[in-house]
């Protein structure tokens, strides 16, 4: 432990890289590191192959439209304001750090949603740092209702936080079931 002013603090760095980097939570670390570069391959990809035009048609539901996206998830809370911007990338972070946390500590199935939902985060949260907003480019549609854009990493989130709903539901019910 630190010693500060003689006293010992509640932070202990080894205890934590223990907790870390235990054989079980290595699993999960790939999964993170996997989704972001999957991610990053991606908007790599359409970064290159849409850089003189900002749409290709697939089908007549899907297209590869480049918009770039200062707000959250699917555009939302997306301002202009450089101050707003940094106060949302810096609580992104933070929720990334205890969603980090959360997963240490949770079983394994829900490591491996947190895991989805962390690698997501960090490939968006990478995005916001070097082009100062998140490239979005699936666009899936029906004739005209065109759903909001959005990127590989926000589809691992989206899967993560899905399968952590579902499975509480079922895993509450259970639980419900068998005290009644």
């Amino acid at each position: 432990m630190f010693k500060y002013s003689g006293k010992q603090t509640l932070i202990n760095l080894q205890n934590i890289k223990n907790k870390i980097f235990k054989k079980e939570n290595i699993y999960f670390l790939l999964i993170i590191l996997i989704i972001f570069f999957l991610d990053r391959y991606s908007k790599n990809l359409i970064l290159v192959l849409l850089e003189n035009e900002k749409y290709l048609f697939i089908n007549n539901y899907l297209n590869l439209n480049l918009v770039f996206n200062t707000g959250i998830g699917f555009g939302l809370l997306s301002l202009n304001s450089g101050i707003y911007y940094n106060m949302l990338s810096i609580l992104i972070f933070l929720v990334i750090i205890i969603l980090f946390f959360f997963m240490l500590k949770s079983k394994t199935s829900e490591k491996i949603f947190f895991s989805l939902i962390i690698g997501g985060a960090i490939g968006n949260l990478y995005d916001r740092i070097v082009y100062q907003a998140v490239p979005d480019f699936i666009d899936f549609h029906i004739q005209d209702f065109h759903w909001f854009s959005f990127n590989v990493a926000d589809i691992f989130i989206s899967i993560g936080v899905i399968f952590m709903i579902v499975s509480e539901f079922i895993f509450t019910k259970k639980s419900n079931e068998k005290e009644n």
